[in-house]
């Protein structure tokens, strides 16, 4: 074909051909070219469609490399759930957009910071200046924004900035865990409690975690604890409880708390685990592991009678009691009246040999076994000499952490068997070891229970129940002194104790005296009834119904019977 004839062509325009049928020819050529024009437009849209939607929903969460060397695949930061043992959410991971820029893009670096300081106005503007102006491909500017962060930022249309995809760790019940869940840094990784000991375990996400915690027991102790530090204005607080046969722990807190989703705001007073970390002299708790041992060895019997007649003395020291009986005590009564003088000479009669065996059993010269990075080691003395035994024997010279005194109780109530303490939720008991015997145990479930019907507990009694516990405080040891006036006031029970299902602890730091107190600050008087009520709200929710304390069975399991003129003392 000519190039003349192949223009005529192009402009439908044939002069061998009639008018009628270049007419046509004319008409089919238009026909072809809005086909053409037309094809070529929807070739273009489909393009900008398929653009479009596979930046915004085939790439979400796949955006490119941030940085030289940066892996995406490494972002990957979705961790398993914490679930409590009911299955309740305790820790979950959330999709969050972060800030990031490409400097090389941004013109105006000082009025880009100033319009992004309008929407984030925490960020410092120095440091976002010098990121927005440093030319670098790649720069954080803020991570985990929240949606109407994100839209906002996006609504500034400022050059440069884009958004990356990352998972958020977010704890449903903010503070109530704080201690035992702990926290995750920006980059998902558990740097603290739980979220620590389990990090391998929680990447590889598998199912979640159960813990051996209860939300409603949790919530009902650390309210209680709460107000009992706020009543006693006391500048710290720990409570407790535990499963005695399985040594699982349904509910710990510490307080002052955090929010475990902004843990650097917090005073490192705050994020203390009181419960686990912090060690202290327990006081006359201690009494009974004293006793216990007594029994066990047969160095002392419910009959038995010792000298508390006038302070105790040895070399340069002096053993008194706080409210003197001044005459000699029965075993029950060293413990209802809480004398140090009567637990030191049943201390002698054992030694300092069978203290440290006992002692070694029961987990208190150890750390404690428990799935927390945050745990404290016990201060032991060295030598251990015979001054030792006796001030050990009323909780002096020998600090351990509440969570030891705990597992302790437990394992001398639940028929003598140490289990170790775990966050776990468990499927049955574990085998454990004896400590001691069955007849140790059911006789410490009855004094125990004397000490809340005739002693310093009395104000933990909750009707149906029958707690049964000790009274400990203790002057505080502060670089290697003791300080007057500023005590450790704790309150450990179990209940029911004809049956002990779990065991109760409330310590209060510092507290102070009120007028309903008379000014005292002691156990008895200011952290036994938080235990009470902690009793009051707890045993329901966990299927323990009050019995009737007329009732055969419950007299023949608390009542104690004594030779000196065929006496009973009723606990019931």
């Amino acid at each position: 074909m000519s190039f003349t004839r192949f223009s005529y062509w192009l402009r439908g325009d044939r002069p061998e051909l009639g008018p009628d049928q270049r007419e046509r020819l004319a008409l089919e050529t238009a026909r072809n070219r809005i086909f053409i024009t037309g094809a070529m437009f929807i070739i273009g849209f489909s393009w900008i469609t398929y653009g479009l939607v596979d930046a915004s929903v085939l790439r979400q969460g796949n955006e490119p490399a941030l940085a030289s060397g940066t892996d995406t695949r490494e972002l990957k930061t979705e961790r398993a759930d914490i679930v409590d043992r009911n299955g309740l959410l305790l820790a979950t991971d959330l999709p969050t957009n972060s800030l990031y820029a490409d400097a090389r893009v941004v013109k105006d670096p000082v009025a880009s910071a100033d319009l992004l300081l309008t929407v984030l106005p925490d960020l410092d503007r120095d440091t976002l200046i010098r990121h927005l102006s440093s030319r670098k491909a790649f720069v954080w500017l803020r991570r985990n924004l929240t949606p109407e962060q994100q839209y906002e930022v996006n609504s500034l249309g400022i050059p440069g900035l884009n958004f990356q995809r990352e998972e958020r760790r977010v704890y449903p019940h903010g503070r109530l865990f704080s201690h035992v869940l702990g926290f995750t840094d920006i980059d998902n990784n558990g740097i603290a409690g739980a979220e620590r000991k389990f990090d391998n375990e929680l990447r590889i996400n598998n199912g979640p975690l159960q813990l051996s915690l209860d939300t409603r027991v949790q919530f009902a102790l650390e309210e209680e604890v709460e107000k009992a530090m706020e009543t006693y204005s006391a500048i710290g607080a720990a409570g407790l409880v535990m499963d005695v046969y399985t040594g699982e722990v349904i509910a710990m807190t510490s307080l002052p708390n955090f929010d475990p989703h902004r843990p650097g705001q917090a005073p490192a007073d705050a994020r203390f685990n009181r419960s686990t970390l912090g060690v202290y002299e327990m006081g006359s708790v201690f009494k009974l592991f004293n006793t216990a041992i007594a029994l066990e060895t047969g160095t002392s019997n419910l009959n038995s009678v010792y000298d508390a007649t006038e302070p105790l003395r040895i070399a340069r020291f002096s053993i008194r009691d706080y409210h003197g009986e001044n005459r000699w005590l029965t075993v029950p009564e060293i413990l209802v009246h809480s004398s140090n003088i009567g637990s030191a000479r049943m201390a002698m009669a054992f030694g300092g040999e069978a203290q440290k065996k006992y002692l070694k059993k029961l987990g208190m010269l150890d750390k404690p076994e428990i799935e927390l990075p945050e745990v404290g080691g016990p201060l032991i003395p060295n030598p251990w000499r015979e001054v030792n035994t006796m001030t050990i024997s009323f909780g002096h010279g020998l600090a351990v952490t509440p969570l030891q005194v705990v597992n302790g109780i437990s394992s001398i109530v639940n028929g003598g068997i140490r289990r170790p303490s775990t966050i776990l939720k468990q499927d049955g008991a574990p085998a454990g070891e004896r400590v001691f015997s069955q007849k140790t145990s059911e006789l410490l479930r009855r004094l125990m229970r004397l000490v809340v019907t005739e002693g310093s507990g009395k104000k933990a009694e909750v009707a149906g129940y029958f707690l049964g516990g000790k009274t400990g405080t203790s002057e505080k040891l502060v670089n290697g002194r003791y300080v007057k006036n500023a005590r450790m006031s704790t309150f450990v029970a179990a209940f029911p104790m004809q049956d002990p299902k779990y065991v109760v602890l409330v310590t209060l730091d510092e507290p102070k005296g009120t007028k309903e107190t008379y000014g005292f600050a002691t156990a008895g008087w200011v952290s036994a009834p938080a235990v009470g009520k902690v009793v009051t709200r707890i045993a329901p929710l966990l299927g323990i119904e009050p019995a009737n304390a007329k009732a055969p069975e419950i007299e023949q399991a608390l009542q104690i019977e004594l030779r000196k003129g065929e006496r009973k003392l009723a606990s019931f």
